[in-house]
């Protein structure tokens, strides 16, 4: 059995479709069907029940499945030793990150790392959703916010601020918010369709919490920050994404007494042993890097 075939069968699985698993593998949906009949030829039996509207699997295809997520794992194993016998980090390096962290803080790392590791090749997969680290040729993924319960390993890496932010214009126009209540008169930019809690702290560590119904709903960062810019209302941002418009005067940040809600950043992957040395090289760098910017942003 290949372990690309591997692969492209457990995503097959997870979406319940030939046509989704290629698109996620970013392969030809004539290159996946074809290495799910090597394995259905490989094992004799048929592993997904084509009948329905949606693929499923049979019982050959269950069992396989489980197998082989753990035969996957041993594999990645098998290539974190082989990369820790050589004498300097090598190979092709793929890192699934969302487009704002990618943008904003891995890629001012690339260059450095790059001329530090020149045997490493990085491909960088840019999606803001978390892909199945046991389905797809990647070596760790990056996240920021709250993680789902599942059996990769996460290593925290940094802690990002979430501050209330707007132009002067608008501030000018619709007032200057004094205490957290005081947001829910204004227009308010928002990742999530639906109400969320925006919370801050006072000097003592009070918390104060506000439920938030957006006017505007945007699920991009970099896209929140042009909104922001325009004047069209108030958006909860990155710090890092904001401080470069906040220094500039493009933008204020709001309530700035207050401390804002924070939340963290992993590096996850999927091996428990041992994680391939390129990939430990590339989480250390990141790491170092993410520190030096939040000691650089300390005001």
């Amino acid at each position: 059995m290949e372990l690309a075939d591997l692969r492209a069968f457990i995503q097959i699985a997870e979406y319940a479709s030939i046509s989704e698993a290629a698109r996620v593998l970013k392969q030809p949906k004539s290159s996946v069907s074809r290495g799910l009949a090597r394995l259905e030829d490989s094992v004799g039996a048929a592993l997904v029940d084509r009948s329905s509207q949606h693929l499923r699997l049979t019982d050959a295809g269950v069992l396989l499945r489980s197998r082989a997520m753990r035969l996957l794992d041993e594999a990645d194993d098998v290539r974190a030793a082989l990369d820790g016998l050589a004498e300097r980090p090598r190979g092709r390096l793929r890192v699934n990150a969302p487009y704002t962290f990618a943008v904003g803080l891995i890629g001012p790392m690339l260059s450095g790392f790059v001329r530090t590791y020149p045997d490493i090749q990085v491909v960088l997969d840019i999606d803001n959703k978390l892909v199945n680290l046991h389905a797809v040729d990647l070596d760790l993924a990056v996240r920021v916010g709250s993680l789902a319960d599942s059996d990769l390993v996460a290593q925290k890496l940094t802690s990002v601020a979430l501050w209330a932010c707007a132009s002067p214009a608008y501030l000018q126009e619709h007032g200057i918010p004094q205490q957290p209540a005081d947001l829910k008169r204004h227009r308010l930019v928002a990742r999530i369709d639906d109400v969320s809690q925006w919370g801050f702290r006072d000097s003592e560590g009070t918390r104060v919490e506000i439920d938030v119904r957006p006017d505007l709903v945007i699920p991009e960062p970099a896209v929140m920050l042009t909104i922001a810019l325009a004047g069209a209302g108030i958006a909860r941002l990155p710090d890092f994404i904001a401080r470069e418009a906040i220094a500039s005067g493009h933008l204020v940040q709001v309530l700035p007494d207050l401390q804002a809600d924070k939340v963290d950043v992993h590096a996850l992957y999927t091996s428990r042993r041992a994680l391939p040395v390129k990939a430990r090289v590339f989480v250390r760098a990141l790491f170092e890097h993410l520190t030096a910017t939040r000691e650089d942003g300390k005001s």
